[in-house]
């Protein structure tokens, strides 16, 4: 395998994702398998992060569109987060990969608060860093929280594992004539409403000149390829 085309990179991870086959929870044969992929890939000399969603245990927003109070609902949302983060930790200590999880709504019986000196410390040693918790602060997307925490960690790009192999022009799985894209720009992602990321997190990823890099989580290896510029993806640049 190639070099790495990056040095640091911050990859993004749905909640749906650690599912695996199940309709709810976390599945701990997917969580095996997403950090087998973050540990071949770190092993190529990339720094990583990772953030998490949590719509596999609960959503914030659903919660808020039945008539219930927004900010507790996505207070809870981000303690979904934490939760994923704590299993995804679990798997990577059994390898002996060192891993700090950092969590912007402070539970510190569990796990270190975020701060960029803890940030840098536990990138300066080389950790696997699991941003969870989101900002710690309602009304913002795990996508918005993915895009500032990469800006803090410097990442070069933020990686997006989604179902398919890149952003196409409408979902595939529904539209068979949808159009995949090799390239794009940030403004490209804006104006033509692709919602691969929400706005606020494209227009913060384009304004610190990070890469977004999306493929499917579910080829086994397929991080390790996309970093290497290999493998199916579509890459979003500041400009093309």
């Amino acid at each position: 395998m190639s070099k790495p085309q990056f040095t640091r990179i911050l990859y993004k991870i749905s909640g749906e994702a650690l599912m695996g086959q199940q309709a709810f929870g976390i599945d701990p044969n997917k969580v095996e398998s997403v950090v087998t992929d973050i540990v071949e890939a770190a092993a190529l000399g990339t720094s990583i992060a990772l953030v998490v969603g949590g719509g596999n245990i609960f959503r914030g927003v659903s919660l808020a569109s039945k008539g219930a109070d927004r900010v507790t609902g996505d207070h809870m949302g981000m303690m979904a987060i934490v939760m994923n983060a704590l299993a995804l930790r679990m798997e990577f200590e059994k390898r002996g990969t060192k891993v700090t999880v950092l969590s912007g709504l402070e539970v510190p019986q569990v796990c270190e608060s975020f701060t960029q000196r803890g940030m840098v410390e536990a990138r300066d040693r080389g950790d696997i860093i699991i941003f969870a918790g989101g900002t710690g602060n309602p009304y913002f997307t795990s996508d918005t929280a993915a895009a500032l925490r990469a800006a803090e960690f410097g990442a070069d790009a933020i990686f997006k594992g989604t179902q398919v192999d890149g952003i196409y022009s409408a979902d595939p799985k529904k539209d068979k004539d949808a159009i995949r894209y090799e390239q794009l720009e940030h403004r490209d992602l804006l104006e033509q409403q692709l919602e691969i990321m929400d706005a606020s997190a494209v227009a913060l990823a384009r304004d610190n000149d990070i890469d977004l890099v999306v493929f499917s989580i579910h080829e086994t290896g397929e991080l390790a390829r996309v970093l290497c510029g290999q493998g199916r993806s579509t890459r979003v640049r500041a400009k093309v």
